[in-house]
């Protein structure tokens, strides 16, 4: 079943690449207490996520922490040095924390999986963002196959 407006985020461990190598970050500490946005793309280096998706989050990270967002998340199902290594390639330190679902757990729990096996990409994340807030989802948008609207910084923008 996918995760609805007004739902409690699903408990994880998601992973950060961090200058000491790997740290994991639980839901609890990501969410709780928080105003989160949180979006997630099929996968790091891929075109529309890397020309249109992360960057757009990456420009815009000052006006969503001048409406009250704490933290920024891009999140994919790619291992926590692919993340590390494509935020660094974005410039996305300080402005977006990239952040690891490595085995798919935390987008199978949300019911956003997507099986990108025709396309060599095995089980991934869909491409979707929502509004986190102490843990709950407020708003959601949920892109369909090969579309790029409503996850983007600049749809969430108008929801806050």
């Amino acid at each position: 079943m996918t995760i609805t407006v007004g739902d409690k985020l699903p408990e994880a461990t998601l992973v950060e690449m961090t200058e000491s190598g790997p740290s994991p970050r639980t839901t609890d500490d990501i969410f709780g207490g928080r105003k989160v946005a949180l979006f997630s793309v099929p996968g790091a280096f891929t075109p529309t996520c890397s020309a249109k998706h992360l960057p757009g989050f990456i420009e815009q990270s000052e006006v969503f922490k001048a409406k009250g967002v704490d933290e920024i998340v891009c999140m994919a199902v790619n291992d926590a040095f692919v993340m590390g290594a494509w935020g660094k390639s974005q410039g996305a330190g300080g402005k977006v924390s990239l952040l690891s679902d490595g085995n798919g757990d935390f987008s199978k729990a949300l019911g956003l999986e997507m099986d990108g096996r025709a396309y060599s990409m095995g089980m991934r994340g869909q491409r979707f963002s929502m509004i986190v807030e102490n843990g709950v989802v407020t708003a959601l948008n949920i892109e369909g196959p090969g579309e790029f609207h409503v996850s983007s910084a600049d749809h969430m923008l108008s929801q806050l």
